[in-house]
Formats: structure tokens, C-alpha cells, sequence
């Protein structure tokens, strides 16, 4: 494995992942997977950190400590999902960082227990994720085009939320996005779009990166660029392990962190096998458990470091989608920067200036082809009344907390958990729903019942399947007008 280019006997790449791009290529690359997850990637640790310091259970100062310490360990995640080791890592272009499904628990430990009981759990979580990744990683046969292209459209959709908080500058209220807003994040989302349609190839595959950095300029005559934290950032910052004291593990706190990591893992394979989809990679069940492992290893590392569980993030699936770039030595980079960022907070306060429009507009066209990756994957799929009934209800189930937020509030702690994730609950539902209406049985029977009647039901599905269509009989039909058509020239 290693970061070279993993060759065969003929001296051919194995897969395309391995490509090792130039340095000219390799860097705007980088740098533009580092800006489609960043507003992301510390959203975690401002929303736990702010809830706990209105708590009162940490202080005010800590909060740069908490951003600088997640960049840090989400660069080393990322290296070790790229790169790969022994039974760590998927070697695919995925980029790591926190997690959302553990943001309420967390707050919710931090407030009773206080700080450290939430770094236990996160331990505890973490070595429950590799211990349970092998077996895990064995459901994946559980998994098959139906399953895996709902999911898939399932993250982009629950994913345009985020974006259009963005847009919003953090959340949209009553009064709906400042129409200032609104208008950045519509021309950095029009000039990537100007850039892919009339930009050399070069620049093409850079688009998101260009539109974020000229929709950044356009915002600074606006006052929306905010580099006032700059000047005060320190340039050199170390991480160091148990700032907040040594964990502790409270059971209760452990159980609940154990129930979200489940959670991880399903997102986790549903990133996996998207990225997989895309970059043309067959996902086994190894493969699969070295990806949940290394995200089991990456969660310890965030205890250890004072930060939170970690996961691959869609949004960057998507910007594989709309680069065509498969090279996973471009996630290798990018997890550097965001190890440096993580040493250096006066670098991480300069990309925390960007205005969050600008992210917006980008994260539009990332979480939309997200959801394009999903449509392209169920594209494969022969649509029946059941495999139509596995789509349409998985999504309904996963949109519910997207549309109410607040729909399970009156549930138990243990199914907001999961169900409160639109990606869990719609994935959770899918995989049931297939294992239900396509299982062994009901296929066997449904293949026996199209031989003993071939024509049986073709009214029941007429609206939902393309009647199969017999090439001999296309071929002579298509000979018979040749012939027509020799005739009419010859009488001209």
C-alpha cells in the first residue's frame, strides 16, 4: 500500500484511484477538497462547544482549541482512509471528519457528566467500531443497487439543508435568507457552472475551488468576508492528548455513544459504496471493514486528541462526482492541509473567513451531484411495483426530520439517535424493506409465476416497466424499411 501508485506485474495501475497526479494539478485539487468540507468540518465543534460553554461546562477560550484540534485529527483520518494500512483504511478519495449523528448526544453528555465523560464515550464508541467492523462490513451483500442508490440520493437530499443554512449565513429563519446572500451564493453557483461549460479541462476540474475563491473577492467589498480573527490567531498551535483531563466512561454515556456509532458505520458504508460507484471500484466486504476500522481508529485518535467522532463526508463524494478526478493521493494532500491548519490556527482562521454564502452556492452543486450519483446507481435497476415501493418509502422516512426537525422530540433518547439522521433511517429502512419484499422467496416465486405466465400482470405494471422488446423482430422490421425506402428512391 504506501502512498505510491500501487502497480502490477505489468507495470499498469491496479485500480484508478491510484493515479498519482502532478504537483500542478495535485495542490488546486487538494486545496478544493479542503474548502467544500471545512464549513463542515468545524460546524461540529462550534455547535458542541457553544452548547457546552452556555452550559457551563467549558470555558469560553476553549473553543479555538476544539476547531484546531478537530482539522488536526480529521487530516490524520483522512490519511489513513486514503492511504490505507493493514486492516486500516479504504484507499479511496475520501475525505474524514466529525460527524453530525453524535453532535446531540454529545451535548446532552457534556452537560450532565461534564467534558470528559464525552472523550471516554468517544473512546469507548471507537473501539466498538473496530471491533465490530468485520462483522459489519459482512452486511454488505445487504447492500445491492436498490439499496445502495437510495441511500446514496438519501445523503444528497438531507445534505441541502446544510447548504441552504449556508446560504443563510448559519441558519435561515422566519424571515427567509438576506437577499444579499442569496444573490452571492446564486453567482459563485452560476460562475461554476460558466467555468465547466466554457474553461479549458484544467480549470474545468478546479471549478468549485474557483468559484469559491472569486465568489470570496466579490463578498469582500460586501463586508461578508470576516478575517477580523486573523491578526489575533497564533501562527504555530500544538494538539496535545487529554487537554480536558483523562477520560472518564460513565455507562450510560457509553452506551448511547455505542447506539450513534452504529449510525456512523451505516453512513459510512453508504459514503464507501457511493464513492466506490463512482470511481468505478468494487466494494467487498474487506475493503469495506478496513474503511469502518480505520473510521473506528480515527474515532479513538478523536478522544485521545479532545474531539469528536469521525466519518467520511458526502459533500466531498460529490466533488469526486463533479471533478471525475478518482486519484485518492488528492484526499492524501488535502489531509495534510488540514493537518496544518490544525498547527497552524492563523492559516485556519484565514479559510474560516470565507463567507458562508459562497460555501452555499458550492455546496448546491456538491450535494446535488450527490444525489445525481444515487439516480445514476438506481438507473441500473429493473423498477417494479416493489423495488418503486423501497425507493419511495425509505425517502419519505429519511425526509421526515429533514422537513420537521422537530417531529421525534416527544420519541425515547435511543430512536432519535438514529431515526433523528435521515441518512440512518433511510437507510435503515431500505435495507428492511428489500429483505422484505425481494427476498430469496419472493424472487423464486415471482420467476416461476413469469414462466408459467409470461404475459400475467403486464397490466398491473404497465405504467412501471418497458415491455422487453425481441432484436429479431427489430431487425426484420428495420430490413422491411430499408427495402421501402430503396423502392421510393428508385421511383424518384
Amino acid at each position: 500500500m504506501g502512498i505510491r501508485p500501487r502497480v502490477g506485474a505489468d507495470g499498469k495501475l491496479l485500480e484508478s484511484v491510484d493515479e498519482l497526479p502532478p504537483w500542478k494539478h495535485l495542490i488546486p485539487l487538494g486545496l478544493q477538497h479542503v474548502l467544500a468540507m471545512y464549513a463542515g468540518a468545524v460546524a461540529v465543534p462550534l455547535v458542541v462547544g457553544g452548547a457546552l460553554i452556555a452550559a457551563g461546562t467549558l470555558n469560553p477560550d476553549d473553543l479555538g482549541y476544539l476547531v484546531t484540534a478537530d482539522l488536526f485529527v480529521a487530516g490524520i483520518a483522512t490519511l489513513i482512509q486514503s492511504i490505507g494500512f493493514k486492516w486500516f483504511g479504504v484507499r479511496l478519495p475520501l475525505m474524514q471528519g466529525c460527524t453530525f449523528a453524535a453532535v446531540s448526544p454529545m451535548i446532552v453528555i457534556g452537560s450532565q457528566y461534564g467534558v470528559t465523560a464525552i472523550y471516554g464515550s468517544v473512546i469507548a464508541s471507537g473501539i466498538f467500531m473496530m471491533l465490530l467492523a468485520p462483522v459489519f462490513a459482512k452486511l454488505v451483500r445487504f447492500f445491492p443497487p436498490l439499496v445502495t442508490g437510495t441511500v446514496i440520493l438519501i445523503i444528497g437530499l438531507s445534505l441541502m439543508g446544510v447548504a441552504a443554512n449556508w446560504v443563510g449565513s448559519g441558519t435561515i429563519t422566519n424571515d427567509g435568507a438576506p437577499m444579499q446572500n442569496v444573490a452571492l451564493a446564486a453567482g459563485t453557483l452560476g460562475l461554476i457552472v460558466l467555468i465547466e461549460r466554457f474553461a479549458p479541462p484544467v480549470l474545468a476540474r478546479i471549478s468549485i475551488l474557483l468559484g469559491i475563491v472569486i465568489g470570496t473577492l466579490v463578498a469582500l467589498p460586501m463586508g461578508l468576508v470576516h478575517w477580523d480573527k486573523v491578526g489575533s490567531a497564533p501562527w504555530a498551535g500544538v494538539t496535545t492528548p487529554f487537554h480536558f483531563g483523562f477520560p472518564t466512561f460513565e455507562v450510560a454515556a457509553v452506551v448511547s455513544m455505542c447506539i450513534v456509532a452504529l449510525v456512523i458505520m451505516t453512513e459510512t458504508t453508504g459514503d464507501i459504496l457511493a464513492i466506490g460507484e463512482i470511481v468505478d471500484v468494487k466494494i467487498d466486504s474487506r475493503r469495506l471493514a478496513d474503511g469502518l476500522r480505520a473510521d473506528g481508529f480515527s474515532t479513538v485518535l478523536g478522544g485521545v486528541f479532545n474531539t469528536f467522532p469521525y466519518t467520511a463526508f458526502a459533500q466531498n463524494v460529490g466533488l469526486v462526482s463533479i471533478t471525475g478526478v478518482r486519484s485518492r493521493y488528492v484526499a492524501t494532500f488535502a489531509g495534510g492541509v488540514l493537518i496544518l491548519l490544525g498547527l497552524t490556527p492563523k492559516m485556519g482562521a484565514i479559510v474560516e473567513g470565507i463567507p458562508l454564502p459562497v460555501l452555499g452556492g458550492a455546496g448546491i452543486a456538491l450535494f446535488g451531484m450527490v444525489a445525481a450519483s444515487g439516480v445514476r446507481t438506481l438507473s441500473t435497476v429493473r423498477f417494479n411495483n416493489k423495488n418503486i415501493l423501497v425507493v419511495a418509502i425509505s425517502i419519505g422516512v429519511a425526509m421526515i426530520p429533514i422537513v420537521r426537525d422537530s417531529f421525534y422530540n416527544d420519541f425515547p433518547n435511543w430512536f432519535k439517535t438514529i431515526f433523528h439522521s435521515g441518512i440512518s433511517a433511510g437507510a435503515i429502512v431500505a435495507i428492511l424493506l428489500n429483505l422484505l419484499l425481494n427476498s430469496d422467496s419472493v424472487r423464486a416465486k415471482a420467476e416461476a409465476q413469469a414462466v408459467a405466465d409470461p404475459h400475467g400482470g403486464a397490466g398491473y405494471d404497465a405504467n412501471r416497466e418497458v415491455t422487453a422488446v425481441d432484436p429479431a423482430e427489430v431487425t426484420a422490421e428495420l430490413a422491411e424499411a430499408d427495402a421501402e425506402a430503396q423502392k421510393w428512391k428508385a421511383k424518384q
